[in-house]
């Protein structure tokens, strides 16, 4: 029987998980200050977690390519081949970026400053930072940076 490939869960309500494997939703307490030690420890878990497996597809990426790399004599071959290498270290360049802001991220935890607004400095929210945990913005700010982002592009 062929091995299969495990699916990350699409969606918190359908499987009671976030896209994270194996972490579940932070439960907030009543009355819980924001930003206490327990969700430092939970983010700093599902950075952790993700970076890992970022830098998990770095290696694959790494083996794939120093296997599969081939001096073929057709030059249809070899461009076929580069144009796929190259799509692939595209997106390994976009994950060190990523891998960047995850790092920044953790930094902002140990510094007592993740989850709170760079612009306005308000909350922004566990739903928010458990979807996007490298979130600087609230969603209004994020929102008005992606109006005038589009205003100055046009």
């Amino acid at each position: 029987m062929p091995a299969t490939k495990k699916r990350k869960p699409k969606a918190a309500a359908a499987t009671g998980t976030t896209w994270y494997e194996g972490f579940k939703p932070y439960k907030e307490k009543r009355g819980e200050k924001y930003m206490n030690d327990n969700q430092h420890e939970h983010f700093l878990a599902i950075l952790a977690a993700w970076k890992r497996e970022l830098m998990e597809e770095v290696d694959r990426t790494v083996h794939h390519m120093q296997d599969d790399a081939a001096n073929f004599p057709d030059p249809n071959d070899r461009a076929t081949q580069e144009s796929e290498f190259s799509m692939e270290l595209r997106t390994r360049d976009r994950e060190r970026k990523l891998i960047r802001k995850i790092d920044e991220a953790a930094r902002r935890i140990e510094t007592h400053d993740y989850g709170y607004c760079d612009s306005c400095g308000v909350e922004i929210g566990i739903r928010r930072l458990e979807a996007r945990p490298t979130a600087t913005l609230c969603i209004e700010c994020k929102e008005l940076d992606e109006i005038r982002e589009r205003q100055t592009r046009t």
